[in-house]
């Protein structure tokens, strides 16, 4: 990767960081002796709080894993393309090898969207 590459994915790194901690910033201060709310009120509250953090979570997971999925496969993809075009007669023997690969490389991201649906429905 050429520097230009890093500073556009660093600075891509830093937006989505930003977009995902702007509500925070955006909910702004409560004054909690100033203001009662019904009980009934605060717990559906937090049920929701609670929700949208299961939400981001289960995001995050399947975000990061479908990523670094990718890149894997794009690296062993280019690898074996690289290894068959230097011995082609090994062609055979290094598509298996790369399919095996690609497919432990999915297995991981499945495995990613199972922890995500997990902590959707049963957390």
């Amino acid at each position: 990767m050429n520097r230009k590459n890093v500073w556009i994915f660093l600075l891509m790194l830093i937006a989505v960081a930003s977009f995902c901690v702007m509500p925070a910033f955006a909910a702004g201060e409560t004054n909690d002796e100033a203001v009662e709310t019904p009980t009934a009120l605060t717990e559906e509250a937090d049920a929701a709080d609670s929700t949208g953090d299961k939400a981001l979570a289960a995001a995050v997971a399947v975000g990061l894993a479908a990523a670094g999925g990718a890149v894997g496969m794009g690296i062993a993809i280019a690898k074996s393309s690289e290894g068959i075009s230097r011995q082609p007669e090994a062609e055979g023997r290094i598509r298996t090898t790369m399919m095996l690969g690609l497919v432990f490389i999915e297995t991981a991201i499945i495995y990613a969207l199972i922890v995500a649906i997990l902590i959707i429905f049963v957390l």
